[in-house]
């Protein structure tokens, strides 16, 4: 899954960095950035102090990117190209045709490690930021397209193989999204990947149980 970039009116990057110098500065206020975002939050999270906690001077930010929001955006990018990489593997293995449920574990564990690398920072990305309507479509889409890999490996033994796969990634991304950004008392990641992949195998069953119910 490669995600296709949408142009984002006044939020684009002033320039590309075309050296490795650049790239070590452009990477360095994005890292900046994130802890900015992660300590302060987005609304005090502001140039200056990204600047500050990056090293570099307020005008080398503006050299990159034309204010906050541009920031924020780039954040969010380097976000999807972390989770489509961490996907990629169970996503392969759809692609070869197998059932859903030997890929599930491993889409359960990467949503979960995406969140669980930096929930405070993810909170921001997600919550508190209000991302523009071409990204959020950008995101749908690739939600969209793992549903529909799940779905062809749905569509021999379910009435509505859609919806299911729709169901199952909505209820992953929901739990992780809420459970892993504000776990319960003394529970890890890795056990709240656990239950949701028990949750979802649950769910498969009570509806191949019903279809053969009927048939």
């Amino acid at each position: 899954m490669t995600s296709t970039r949408i142009p984002h009116r006044g939020l684009e990057p002033r320039k590309h960095p075309r050296q490795a110098r650049s790239e070590a500065t452009v990477d360095a206020i994005l890292e900046a950035a994130a802890q900015v975002f992660e300590r302060h939050g987005y609304a005090a999270g502001t140039t200056n102090r990204i600047a500050e906690r990056a090293g570099v001077s307020i005008g080398s930010v503006y050299q990159y990117f034309p204010n906050k929001d541009a920031i924020l955006l780039a954040l969010v990018h380097r976000h999807l190209a972390e989770g489509t990489a961490a996907l990629q593997l169970p996503v392969q293995r759809l692609l070869d045709g197998a059932p859903f449920e030997d890929a599930l574990p491993g889409i359960v564990d990467a949503v979960v490690a995406i969140h669980a690398a930096a929930p405070s920072l993810h909170r921001v990305l997600f919550e508190e930021a209000k991302l523009p309507a071409p990204l959020r479509a950008e995101l749908e889409e690739l939600e969209d397209r793992l549903v529909a890999l799940v779905a062809r490996s749905l569509a021999d033994d379910l009435s509505s193989p859609l919806l299911s796969a729709r169901m199952a990634i909505s209820a992953i991304e929901g739990l992780t999204h809420r459970l892993v950004l504000r776990p319960p008392d003394g529970v890890t990641p890795g056990e709240i990947g656990q239950e949701i992949t028990k949750l979802i195998r649950a769910y498969l069953q009570s509806l191949r149980r019903a279809s053969s119910e009927v048939a």
